[in-house]
């Protein structure tokens, strides 16, 4: 049986996968790679507004 990756949808036993858990341990996203995890991230805005933003002021 093979698992899609969140993002593009390939087999991610084909590639060097990347397991996310967010919440519970049921909550399990599989990515085929951090490229596609990166790609995701960004695309979701997933750290838009975060405390990453710094200014010297």
């Amino acid at each position: 049986m093979s698992t899609p990756c969140i993002y593009c949808e390939s087999d991610v036993e084909r590639h060097d996968p990347v397991y996310v858990r967010e919440g519970g341990a049921d909550d399990e996203k599989p990515f085929c790679n951090y490229a596609c995890l990166a790609a995701y991230i960004d695309d979701e805005e997933l750290t838009f507004g975060t405390s990453c933003e710094w200014s010297p002021e």
